[in-house]
């Protein structure tokens, strides 16, 4: 069985422009977590404010609410090959700007327009991939994919931390243009055919987001994502607002200890991915819910840790059950929606889930000044633990394994 997946993940390597996909989502994924940590840390050093940090990270997912409430269709109606480069184009622009901010205030500005590239580039992969791969090989591929995301999650940080560490966040700013530039040259090296079966006639922006509203309500996979993954979103938020804190001062371990916690997210979102196949082949609700559940476990282990080396081996905890979920999420939403309408299926989702994610900004950034870091983790686990409560539900009902079948 384990020869039989690795067989078809490495045939999948072979397949061409799957390898370029595969490549150009490396190099996007080292921009955003360099960025993730030059960012934050930019911030950080200049205000030494949750409110400012939450700020932040608000600019940075704002711009992924709105494209999914009123700009989502564009992700089917475009050509989707045009929209990934053109994500990277911007991406690089902003970068370059970067190191000539003078305040706060402008790095937040900028944040928001690489947000906006953000919110394109991610849906437009994943709704182009199924028309890429082949149906049987849908799971592996967004298994690899996801490996690569993560493997940048791994490293990427930890190379940040040191960056930033010895030579300021200008530094990092100037790798991350590089890694969208990379990204822009290998996109534009697929057919855009080979990303996009068809594209749908448009009817207006209203009667096409309305289609895509319909999608998402009558599918009981799509309700199962968006409802427990805007749990999970919300988690998200207290744990990625608190994490320079609790490295920075509840653990007193800098911007090293900063870049290894989100290294052990990292290794653990890898081997979370690596080992879910076998339960979304054979009983995706539960399997679901049990990677939620030990991701729930290792917030909480954060949360308690002594010192850095001991979150850090928490974080790789709950990088196993947030890589599993996640792989486990992007299957049953790829399977769950037609082509035509698969694009704003991803972003209205993602509007809804992203929405959860600001609202957690404003509510952790006071928890964080007043209460501190270890707090905020707490929260996270307790509502993470909510939403495998929520998953484990649509295992009961056997809804969510049935549709993914059906699809």
């Amino acid at each position: 069985m384990v020869r039989a997946r690795v067989r078809r993940r490495l045939r999948l390597l072979g397949h061409a422009r799957y390898r370029l996909l595969l490549l150009a989502t490396l190099g996007s994924g080292v921009g955003n977590w360099l960025a993730i940590i030059a960012l934050q840390v930019d911030v950080f050093d200049r205000t030494h404010s949750g409110w400012w940090v939450g700020g932040l990270l608000i600019a940075n997912i704002l711009p992924a609410v709105f494209i999914g409430l009123f700009f989502g269709p564009l992700v089917d109606r475009l050509s989707r090959k045009s929209l990934m480069i053109a994500s990277d184009i911007g991406r690089l622009a902003v970068f370059v700007a970067l190191p000539f901010a003078g305040s706060a205030a402008e790095v937040l500005g900028l944040a928001t327009i690489a947000g906006l590239g953000n919110a394109f580039f991610r849906p437009a992969v994943l709704a182009g991939l199924p028309n890429l791969v082949a149906d049987e090989d849908l799971a592996d591929a967004n298994t690899l994919l996801q490996i690569v995301d993560w493997t940048t999650t791994a490293l990427a940080p930890l190379l940040g931390g040191v960056l930033v560490a010895v030579h300021g966040p200008h530094l990092a700013y100037w790798v991350n243009a590089g890694t969208f530039a990379f990204s822009a040259a290998l996109v534009a090296g697929i057919p855009a055919r080979l990303l996009q079966s068809e594209r749908p006639v448009g009817r207006g922006r209203w009667a096409d987001l309305r289609e895509g509203i319909t999608v998402v309500r009558g599918s009981t996979g799509l309700r199962c994502v968006l409802v427990v993954w805007t749990f999970v979103m919300v988690a998200s938020g207290f744990v990625n607002l608190a994490e320079i804190f609790l490295a920075r001062v509840s653990y007193h371990a800098g911007d090293f200890g900063f870049g290894l916690l989100w290294t052990g997210s990292g290794v653990g979102l890898i081997v979370g991915g690596f080992g879910v196949r076998y339960g979304i082949d054979h009983d995706l609700g539960r399997t679901y819910a049990r990677y939620l559940l030990v991701f729930a476990l290792g917030a909480a282990c954060a949360a308690a840790a002594a010192n850095v080396w001991i979150g850090a081996a928490a974080m790789v905890l709950a990088g196993i059950g947030n890589g599993g979920a996640v792989v486990a999420n992007i299957t049953l939403v790829q399977r769950s929606a037609a082509d035509r309408v698969r694009g704003r299926a991803f972003t209205l989702i993602m509007s809804a889930n992203y929405a959860a994610l600001g609202l957690a900004y404003i509510v952790a950034g006071p928890v964080v000044d007043r209460l501190g870091a270890r707090w905020c983790y707490s929260i996270a686990a307790g509502t993470i633990f909510c939403g495998a409560l929520v998953a484990a539900r649509y295992a009961r009902l056997g809804l969510v394994g049935v549709e993914a079948e059906q699809a």
